[in-house]
């Protein structure tokens, strides 16, 4: 993705320097009413995004969203997972569909998001990311092609913090791309993340869903971590139980997420470091190779 910039794609959704309150009433009328497109009663495909304490973030997500160039009858659900600022009352605001979730963890949230799925393909979203017109019709793609296709997880990039350049993300993506191709043979699981990824709605529930032992927190919950079992590589287990994944490479697939993970290591130099470090530790895994 490029050193230098973002897309042109991206710019009109940034809302710069805009909290939801700062929305005026006519941006507010357009949000809704694109948005509004997307709760058919019968959708081909739903999208689905969990959500803690986003109120700020949340909006900028489901505008993008709401821009797909698309083929599908979408539906877009957000689990509030026990919020305590005003999410709630932007999603109303918004007429998005939307359930409660009290269970404290992306995984519960995922997994009633699962659940009260509607489309036959289910696509994960994130409320700090922002998604290109062409990815949910990407991300469907293979799995509709290919009925041995279960999954699909696609590329990322990261959108610099407010008068940062890109340099050093950019350097960070070109390293998690090699380690995604490495990955693959072994430990592709590890690939897939909660923010691009997407399955078969059935096959998902049928091998077992997002439960996992233990529960990660969200990334915009400070000391955040990778302890615990993820329920995006336990997902990525459970469909190659009975299919196999696909990495969706299509540049026009490739979402922008929030740096804020990176930058809880204090910087995004020693966020690289650190888990370059990491990586390199795995690489006997991730290459199979027997150790000593």
């Amino acid at each position: 993705m490029s050193l230098f910039g973002l897309p042109a794609w991206i710019k009109p959704h940034l809302f710069k320097e805009k909290k939801f309150k700062d929305l005026t009433s006519r941006e507010i009328s357009e949000l809704k009413t694109s948005i509004g497109a997307y709760s058919p009663m019968d959708p081909d495909v739903s999208v689905v995004i969990p959500a803690w304490n986003e109120e700020n973030n949340i909006f900028r997500t489901l505008s993008t969203l709401s821009n797909s160039r698309t083929r599908y009858k979408v539906e877009i659900v957000v689990i509030n997972n026990n919020s305590t600022d005003g999410t709630q009352q932007v999603l109303d605001t918004l007429g998005v569909r939307n359930y409660m979730q009290r269970v404290q963890g992306t995984p519960f949230a995922r997994q009633m998001g699962l659940e009260m799925a509607k489309g036959k393909y289910h696509l994960c979203a994130d409320s700090d990311t922002f998604y290109p017109p062409d990815w949910i019709d990407l991300m469907v793609a293979p799995m509709e092609r290919d009925p041995g296709i279960t999954g699909v997880y696609g590329n990322y990039s990261f959108i610099p913090p407010e008068n940062q350049g890109r340099f050093g993300l950019w350097l960070y993506e070109k390293f998690a791309g090699i380690a995604i191709m490495i990955r693959k043979k072994n430990r592709e699981y590890l690939n897939v993340y909660g923010f691009n990824m997407g399955f078969v709605t059935k096959v998902g529930l049928d091998n077992g869903g997002f439960k996992v032992s233990g529960s990660r927190v969200y990334a915009n919950i400070v000391g955040s971590d990778y302890e615990n079992e993820a329920e995006d590589g336990r997902m990525a287990l459970n469909l190659k139980k009975t299919g196999r994944l696909q990495h969706v490479t299509d540049s026009k697939a490739t979402v922008f997420t929030s740096p804020r993970r990176l930058l809880d290591d204090g910087s995004i130099t020693k966020a690289f470091f650190n888990r370059a470090k990491r990586q390199l530790n795995g690489m006997r895994d991730y290459l199979g190779i027997a150790k000593n």
